[in-house]
């Protein structure tokens, strides 16, 4: 809400906001905006938006950041109306991530973004709807491309700047990327206690069990030799991602950050890491010339961490939910970046560096994580304002440059690192036997086991 009244002119009397619960009441009603208390359903969502989006003059826009509401068949209903659209990931309707009874490949992420290229395939051209833009999916991809460039600059590669998705997926390859963590970590520190059978977070609790208890998913690159036993492929499709039979948030990783340095991370699901492999890819679907592995190695915050160790030996999620508010937080930043690793350099961090302090005075009302991705909505909402009649586009797709130009006064000291660190300085000297000690950057070494 800050930065919408900061950055649009807007009528303020067609603001609304649909929050059900009432959670939200007083940063709502300090800002006067109209709220509704009804929770949007398969019957009921296109008699309420509708009105709200078609009512006055001008065009509207949905800025849709909920959960349990699916987001492709919003984001139809405003193309229908000529209206922009705006999500920060892919969700479907209540219970898909959570029923165990659901095949697990159906609660995939990478069959949702299959349902958003279909879309995408069956209703061509129109209002634009961006899908996916906040800090990551969103600001990351474009951290990957300005990291490409930095990268190939300090390999001395004879490049230009790509132009089309075939240009930036040869700079990849030309560089010698195997591939690149979405390496996030939360330091973010609370004086509160956490109490037993409660969650405590610095974002959206709901967010975070459901992508959690999906099933790890990454992107498959074309350098590995080697694939979880409990792994699957998808048969249709773009092919650019596996999954494994075991919850992301219960899955690690060996990754790094500049702060902390080497890290464990869960391996949580999320569509960037899906996007991006199949966006760098080059040549058949099926069988590639080159595509890059890609990965989210996440590291909440300590009470996160804490909470998921909770939720995952109860078996089911916490009574009680604690959303960290910003006057509640101590200390801290989100480091939030790319890992590009595999090449002649070893690997290349390059990200936001966002602390708490910086945060509140940017906007009071928001700690690091959530002004990281409402400022990635923020340059989602921009682009799409000025390129209306773009269609359904991902962040790849999007001006990188324009996005960050944007984004940037909101994202801390943005950097950049190397590092000659690799998955095998981490395993404190234990190494199963199925190493491949030639090739650290094999996901073998990457996955803890």
């Amino acid at each position: 809400m800050p930065l919408i009244k900061r950055h649009f002119t807007h009528d303020h009397e067609r603001l609304t906001v649909i929050d059900p619960g009432g959670k939200n009441n007083e940063i709502i009603a300090h800002y006067g905006v109209r709220r509704l208390d009804t929770a949007l359903t398969p019957e009921n969502f296109r008699g309420i938006l509708t009105p709200l989006l078609t009512s006055g003059e001008g065009q509207g826009i949905c800025v849709n950041l909920s959960v349990d509401v699916d987001s492709i068949e919003v984001m139809r209903l405003c193309r229908e109306l000529g209206v922009l659209y705006i999500d920060s990931s892919i969700e479907p309707w209540p219970g898909v991530f959570t029923d165990a009874n659901t095949d697990p490949a159906e609660r995939t992420n990478y069959v949702l973004r299959e349902r958003l290229l279909a879309e995408k395939r069956n209703n061509p051209g129109g209002t634009t709807a961006v899908s996916c833009s906040g800090a990551n999916p969103g600001m990351v991809s474009w951290l990957t491309k300005q990291a490409l460039l930095n990268l190939a600059k300090d390999l001395k590669l004879d490049f230009e700047t790509p132009q089309t998705r075939l240009e930036w997926a040869r700079l990849m390859q030309q560089a010698g990327v195997k591939g690149l963590h979405i390496a996030e970590r939360d330091t973010q520190k609370t004086n509160i206690t956490k109490k037993r059978k409660c969650f405590v977070n610095t974002w959206s609790i709901n967010g975070m069990i459901e992508e959690g208890v999906q099933p790890a998913e990454l992107g498959w690159g074309t350098h590995e030799k080697w694939m979880p036993s409990n792994a699957r492929r998808h048969e249709d499709g773009c092919r650019s991602a596996i999954y494994m039979m075991q919850p992301g948030s219960n899955t690690r990783v060996y990754s790094w950050c500049p702060t902390p340095g080497p890290q464990y991370g869960f391996l949580v699901s999320h569509m960037e890491a899906i996007a991006m492999a199949d966006y760098f890819t080059i040549g058949d679907a099926a069988a590639p010339e080159y595509r890059p592995t890609c990965n989210y190695a996440y590291r909440p915050c300590n009470h996160a961490v804490l909470s998921l160790h909770e939720l995952y030996g109860a078996g089911n999620m916490q009574e009680y939910h604690h959303l960290l508010e910003p006057d509640e937080i101590v200390e801290g930043k989100d480091e939030l970046g790319v890992l590009l690793y595999g090449h002649d350099k070893n690997a290349y961090w390059y990200g936001s560096q966002l602390s708490i302090h910086e945060a509140r005075e940017l906007v009071p009302t928001q700690n690091a994580t959530g002004l990281q991705v409402s400022s990635g909505v923020l340059a989602g909402m921009v682009w799409a304002l000025e390129n209306p009649a773009s269609a359904i586009v991902e962040p790849d797709e999007m001006d990188f440059a324009r996005c960050l130009e944007v984004q940037s006064p909101y994202l801390g000291p943005v950097r950049g690192y190397y590092t000659d660190w690799t998955p095998f300085d981490s395993r404190l000297g234990f190494f199963p036997e199925d190493l491949d000690e030639a090739d650290p950057w094999q996901f073998k070494n990457i996955l803890a086991r």
